[in-house]
Parts: C-alpha cells; structure tokens; sequence
C-alpha cells in the first residue's frame, strides 16, 4: 500500500510530468513497447533517456 507521502509524490510526478493520467500512461505504454522491441537505430538516445528518466521516477516514488 503506498503512504500518502508517496502518493502525493505520484501525483506530482503525474502533472509536473505528464499533465494527466492518461498522458503518463501512454507514455508508459511507449516505453514497454520501445524497450520491447529495441533494435539499434529504432529510437534515439534521447527517447530512451527519457524512458530510463520516467522509470527511475517511478521508482524512487514507489522506494
């Protein structure tokens, strides 16, 4: 169960972040689907930065 500390850092995350839910969802659903299928040359060094950023945030919030 997440503490309400953890929450409110989840949901700051979501809106400094992604603006919405849903925004961050699909951005979740990219970064499976990119680490999925990753390939040399597929997507950019900063697309996958991005992606590493957005888990990293993940879990320090969930830590």
């Amino acid at each position: 169960m997440l503490k309400e500390s953890q929450i409110e850092q989840l949901n700051a995350l979501i809106e400094d972040g992604y603006g919405s839910p849903e925004r961050m969802a699909q951005r979740l659903s990219e970064v499976i689907f990119m680490l999925h299928y990753l390939e040399e040359e597929v997507f950019t060094q900063r697309e996958i930065q991005s992606s590493a950023d957005l888990l990293r945030a993940l879990g320090e919030v969930l830590s």
